[in-house]
C-alpha cells in the first residue's frame, strides 16, 4: 500500500461586519516536540514571538470547550489567533489591546508591533515550498462594495498578513454567500464547503483566514493489517465497533503516571508530527487539567524511542462552535458590544462583532489524514522498551495534537471521543 497522508486545512475566523440597528433617537517558551531524527534549520527568532502564546491560548480555549462539550473537539488555534490579531488592525481605542491581550500577549513584553510582525513571520514560513510537506496559509477580506476602506489598513494586512481585499455585493446575500463558500472551497481543495453561514443584507465584511496542510506519514499504516471490527470505548457503558488500524514501529513514547496518561508521538515527512494523549479508563479530566505548556515541555524532555505494537483507530470526527459565548470568558468582550470602534477598517462607526464560529474536521485513515476548519467573526444585529513491542491501544477517548516542527506550531488540536462520528 502506499504510504498515508496527511491533509489538515483550516478556514479560519470569518469575520462579518453587519450595519447596526440602532434605536430610532440614536443613529513564554514552550519547547514543541521536535523530530529527533532531523536536523532542524535555525529558526527565525521573529515567529517565536507567537507560537507559544498561541499553544497557551489553544489549551486556554480547549479547557473550555471541554467544559461546554461531551463529544468530539476538533478546531485550528492558529486559524483562530491570526484572524483575531488581523482584526485587531482594524480596531481602534482600547480593543486592540484587548484583542491581543485575550490572545494571551504580554504587550509590555511584546509590543503590538512585535505581534504582528510575528505573525507575519509566521504566515511566511508555513507558506514555504517543501518537498514532503504541503502547507498553504491564506487571509482574505471581502468588503461590501459601498464600503471604501482606509488604505493604511489595506497596506498593513497585504504586508504583514498577505491579506488581499475583494469587493463583494452583500446586498444579494445569497449570491455572495456561495461565492465566498466557493472562494473557500477552492482554496482548501475541496475540503471545506458550505461551512460558512449567516450572510445576511445587513452584512458589510468577511474576513477569512484558511490553513492547508498535507504529508506522509514517516512509517505508514498498511491496510492490510487493519482490523475491520474492534472495540472502541466511549465510556464506561458505551462501546463501538470500529476498523482499528495497526503496525509495529519505532516511535517516540512515554507513559506519564502522575498525569495517568499513555503519550505518543508520530512523526510524518517533512517537518510535521502528531502528538497522541491516551488518558488511563476515567482520567481523561484528569489529563485535560494537566494540560498545560510545562507539560508539554516535560513529556518532550522524557520521550524515549520504542518499538511499539500500536492500534489506532480510523477517524472521522468534527466540531462546530459558536466562539462568541466563550470568547468573553477570555477576557475578549469589547467588539461584541455596540460601543465596538472598528473604524480602522473602513472609517464608519457602530460595526460590532456579534457570533464568532469556527468549524472544523478530521479524518485519520491509513491512507492518511484529513482535517479541515472554518471559524468566523460575524457581525450581525444583536438582540440586546526496545527489545519487546510496548502496547498502544487507543480503544478509548484520545486528545491529538498537530504540529508544525520548524515553527513550533500547534496547528489543530481534539478530542476523539467517538471516532465515528463523522
Amino acid at each position: 500500500m502506499g504510504p498515508a497522508w496527511l491533509w489538515l486545512l483550516g478556514a479560519g475566523i470569518l469575520a462579518s461586519l453587519h450595519r447596526q440597528r440602532l434605536p430610532a433617537h440614536a443613529e513564554k517558551s514552550l519547547g514543541v516536540p521536535q523530530a529527533p531524527s532531523e536536523q532542524l534549520p535555525e529558526p527565525a527568532p521573529t515567529y517565536h514571538k507567537v507560537t507559544h502564546t498561541i499553544t497557551r491560548f489553544a489549551l486556554r480555549l480547549y479547557k473550555h470547550l471541554a467544559a461546554e462539550t461531551p463529544g468530539n473537539i476538533f478546531f485550528s488555534p492558529v486559524s483562530i489567533a491570526t484572524t483575531l490579531a488581523l482584526l485587531s488592525l482594524g480596531a481602534q481605542a482600547d480593543a486592540p489591546t484587548q484583542i491581543l491581550e485575550a490572545l494571551g500577549f504580554n504587550l509590555t513584553e511584546t509590543p503590538e508591533a512585535a505581534v504582528h510582525q510575528g505573525f507575519q513571520s509566521l504566515i511566511h514560513t508555513l507558506d514555504l515550498p517543501s518537498p514532503k510537506l504541503e502547507l498553504k496559509v491564506g487571509n482574505s477580506l471581502f468588503l461590501d462594495k459601498q464600503l471604501k476602506p482606509q488604505q493604511h489598513f489595506l497596506d498593513d494586512i497585504r504586508e504583514l498578513y498577505r491579506a488581499f481585499a475583494f469587493s463583494a455585493n452583500f446586498t444579494d446575500s445569497a449570491t455572495t454567500g456561495r461565492q465566498i463558500n466557493d472562494y473557500v472551497r477552492k482554496q482548501t481543495y475541496g475540503l471545506v464547503t458550505d461551512c460558512l453561514q449567516g450572510f445576511t443584507q445587513d452584512t458589510l465584511m468577511v474576513l477569512l483566514n484558511y490553513i492547508f496542510f498535507k504529508a506522509k506519514w514517516k512509517q505508514p499504516f498498511h491496510r492490510y493489517q487493519t482490523q475491520k471490527q474492534e472495540s472502541f470505548f466511549v465510556d464506561e457503558r458505551t462501546s463501538l465497533h470500529v476498523p482499528m488500524m495497526h503496525q509495529k514501529e519505532m516511535h517516540r513514547f512515554l507513559y506519564d503516571q502522575e498525569a495517568a496518561c499513555t503519550v505518543l508521538q508520530i512523526e510524518y515527512s517533512g517537518n510535521a508530527l502528531a502528538l497522541l494523549i491516551l488518558p488511563d479508563p476515567g482520567k481523561m479530566q484528569h489529563v485535560e487539567a494537566a494540560l498545560q505548556p510545562e507539560t508539554l515541555r516535560k513529556w518532550d524532555q522524557r520521550l524515549f524511542l520504542s518499538l511499539l505494537d500500536l492500534h489506532l483507530p480510523r477517524v472521522s470526527i468534527s466540531g462546530a462552535y459558536n466562539l462568541e459565548e466563550i470568547l468573553p470568558h477570555m477576557g475578549l468582550t469589547n467588539i461584541f458590544n455596540l460601543e465596538a470602534d472598528l473604524s480602522g477598517i473602513t472609517g464608519q462607526l457602530n460595526k460590532t462583532i456579534s457570533r464568532v464560529s469556527h468549524k472544523a474536521v478530521l479524518d485519520m485513515s491509513e491512507r492518511g489524514t484529513k482535517a479541515g476548519a472554518a471559524s468566523g467573526l460575524l457581525s450581525q444585529p444583536r438582540p440586546l522498551n526496545a527489545t519487546t513491542a510496548l502496547q498502544a491501544h487507543f480503544s478509548r477517548p484520545f486528545l491529538v495534537l498537530l504540529w508544525d516542527v520548524t515553527t513550533q506550531s500547534l496547528l489543530f488540536l481534539g478530542k476523539v471521543v467517538n471516532p465515528a462520528a463523522g
